[in-house]
C-alpha cells in the first residue's frame, strides 16, 4: 500500500466538470493498492495518515498532526502509484491490485481514517479525475506500508 501525502491550503475532485469533492484545509492523499495488499495494512496506513506531524507548531516546527489542526483529509484512489518503469519508458500497472479488491481496500481506508475524528471526503474510485490542488509548503510525504 501506498501514499503521497500532501500537505495543502485546498484541494477539488471533479469527474466530468462537476465537483465532486472539495476542502479547504488539511491533507490530499493519493493512494494506491497493490497485489496482496491487507485489511491490517490499511489500518497501519491510517494510523500513520492520521498522526503524521507535518503541520507547524508555534514555533515554526512540524510537530501536528491533521488532527491536532482540525484539517480535513481528501482521499483520492491512484492505481498509478503502482506504475513499474524500471524496464522502458511506460509504465507497467501489473503490480496494481484488481479494481474490485482495491475498492475494497480504499474504502476501508477512508472508513478507518474517520475513526480518527478526521472530516475525510473522497475522489470517485476508478473515474478520470481532475484535481485542483493549492500545496502548503511544499510539504509531500511518501508513505509505504
Amino acid at each position: 500500500m501506498r501514499a503521497v501525502v500532501q500537505r495543502v491550503k485546498q484541494t477539488s475532485v471533479f469527474v466530468d466538470g462537476n465537483l465532486v469533492s472539495s476542502i479547504d484545509f488539511g491533507l490530499a492523499v493519493f493512494l494506491g493498492i497493490g497485489i496482496g495488499d491487507s485489511l491490517l495494512q490499511a489500518e497501519r496506513l491510517a494510523y500513520k495518515i492520521a498522526n503524521l506531524r507535518i503541520f507547524e507548531d508555534e514555533r515554526g516546527k512540524m510537530n501536528l498532526s491533521v488532527k491536532d489542526v482540525g484539517g480535513e483529509i481528501l482521499l483520492v484512489s491512484q492505481f498509478t502509484l503502482y506504475g513499474d518503469c524500471s524496464h522502458g519508458n511506460r509504465p507497467n500497472f501489473s503490480y496494481a491490485e484488481a479494481p474490485d479488491k482495491a475498492r475494497v481496500l480504499y474504502e476501508h481506508c477512508a472508513k478507518l481514517l474517520r475513526r480518527y475524528d478526521i472530516t475525510v471526503k473522497q475522489g470517485v474510485f476508478g473515474a478520470d479525475m481532475k484535481i485542483s490542488q493549492y500545496n502548503d509548503g511544499p510539504v509531500s510525504i511518501i508513505l509505504e506500508i
